[in-house]
């Protein structure tokens, strides 16, 4: 079967593998059918993902169609349309034993540490995949695990109605971030970004203001629309140089500053804006079993996947795809590569 491997950084091949066979603990057979190109698999291609091992089949984002199972499975039937969870875990690690395998110890995220989703099969346990809803096209379930991603952040949030919300980027990740953010009902939701096309997206799919980062004062501009506090909860989706210590300087009293990035280059912090205001600044990574989740929720009509995906690439086709998405093209929301 024909694989999208990152050999080392910048170096992506198309190359043949062993097609998977299921054995008692990897007990179905996934053929894949979509898969979406992520922040983070953009930094592995360019050697920007401290977690990332080489060479690696990557790809977190995938879905498919079940074609065999094992004696063992119990879950699933041939032709079963499935979602793959991106955490593998130990279940025995201090993370693990408090109920956050998304931090284990020993964690191993495919796509990253272990063989992902940019191939024609994959053989996992039945307990990683996630019956797709019927009417959601293969192209749009890609959207799942973005958003579960968002969910996962809003729950580190621990975002309330009365809260004042802030996500610096309105790209993918961000408005992932904004489709959760609204079930929440808080007072209001700002946008921040450096494209005013994002920005009107943004306000057209729910986001009371928008701040045009590159032209405005963001931390200004943020305590203005919020009555003079600043918000409560500031989401860091745009992960760039500065942008930590932005979302610190316009968070309000008391408020909760989430960081998603995994740049590893020193940045600027000070600690007077955190202490003073005893700021609560939490990590968010993956998801913590956050599928069924959203799954439940598109089923309910409480988020709409439709219409996400900005271009699509054949999946032999993912060099194209990583340089066109390099060029920054304003249009670009989300890539998905597909493999039929």
């Amino acid at each position: 079967m024909k694989a999208v491997k990152i050999m080392k950084p910048n170096d992506l091949r198309v190359i043949d593998m062993e097609k998977p066979v299921i054995d008692e603990k990897h007990n179905v057979l996934v053929k894949i059918r979509a898969a979406g190109i992520c922040g983070s698999d953009v930094g592995i291609y360019h050697g920007k993902n401290a977690a990332a091992t080489y060479p690696r089949v990557i790809g977190h984002e995938m879905v498919g169609d079940i074609v065999e199972v094992g004696q063992n499975g119990s879950k699933y039937q041939v032709g079963d349309r499935v979602i793959i969870d991106q955490v593998t875990s130990c279940g025995q690690c201090y993370a693990c034993r408090k109920g956050r395998p998304n931090v284990c110890a020993n964690l191993q995220v495919r796509g990253v540490h272990i063989d992902g989703g940019y191939r024609e099969y994959m053989a996992v346990p039945e307990s990683d995949c996630y019956r797709l809803p019927d009417f959601l096209s293969y192209e749009d379930a890609v959207m799942i695990e973005p958003t579960t991603i968002a969910v996962q952040a809003c729950s580190r949030a621990q975002m309330e109605f009365d809260d004042q919300v802030l996500i610096i980027g309105a790209g993918a990740l961000g408005s992932s971030i904004l489709r959760i953010a609204k079930l929440y009902h808080p007072r209001r939701i700002i946008m921040a970004d450096i494209e005013e096309g994002k920005l009107r997206e943004a306000i057209s799919h729910g986001a009371d203001y928008a701040i045009n980062s590159r032209t405005e004062d963001v931390a200004a501009r943020a305590h203005e629309l919020t009555e003079g506090y600043g918000p409560t909860v500031v989401i860091d989706a745009a992960c760039l140089k500065g942008s930590f210590l932005t979302a610190c300087r316009c968070a309000g009293n008391g408020g909760r500053v989430i960081t998603m990035g995994f740049g590893v280059e020193p940045d600027d912090m000070n600690q007077f804006v955190i202490t003073s205001k005893e700021l609560d600044v939490r990590g968010s990574r993956l998801q913590n079993r956050k599928f069924q989740t959203v799954i439940d929720l598109i089923h309910q009509g409480q988020i709409d996947l439709s219409g996400s995906i900005s271009h699509r690439f054949y999946f032999q086709d993912a060099k194209k795809a990583f340089d066109f998405n390099d060029t920054h093209d304003p249009s670009i929301r989300k890539i998905v590569l597909t493999f039929d």
